[in-house]
């Protein structure tokens, strides 16, 4: 019983993870905008890393550990133990891993005259009153030096 219950519950888990994710840009044309820093600001980005995946790969591995220990009820014990005890770790490894990362907020006037501010990582090659384009837009825009 308890057996068919972890296995459905690991194939509700991959299934979750799996749906969410979207692999690389969609196909097709891309807006480019040019223009000229008007400024630049540092900032620190959030990071890119899935909260609670830690906890989520702990569990399973110490749930795949426990299996291995006993028979019988006190495998299920042991199962049940090092799923809690592995996503505790898990856990606490992906805190300390998780550290915003250094970005900077462009201030850009394009052609048009309108001000268009882009957040991205660092780009050490711009600087204010640099001739630049903008690809893309909403968070997938990215400011390239011209």
């Amino acid at each position: 019983m308890l057996k068919r219950l972890l296995s459905y519950a690991l194939a509700c888990l991959l299934t979750f993870m799996s749906a969410g994710h979207t692999f690389g840009q969609q196909p097709g044309a891309q807006e480019v905008r040019q223009g000229v820093i008007e400024q630049i600001t540092p900032v620190q980005l959030p990071s890119n890393h899935h909260r609670g995946v830690g906890a989520i790969i702990g569990g399973l591995g110490g749930l795949g550990i426990g299996s291995l220990i006993g028979g019988g009820t006190g495998r299920d014990v042991a199962m049940v133990a090092g799923a809690l005890g592995g996503a505790l770790l898990g856990n606490e490894v992906q805190k300390k891993r998780d550290q915003p990362e250094q970005g900077q907020q462009i201030i850009v006037r394009v052609t048009s005259g309108v001000l268009v501010a882009v957040t991205q990582p660092v780009n050490a090659s711009l600087h204010t009153g640099q001739s630049v384009y903008i690809e893309g837009s909403g968070e997938g825009a990215r400011v390239i030096p011209r």
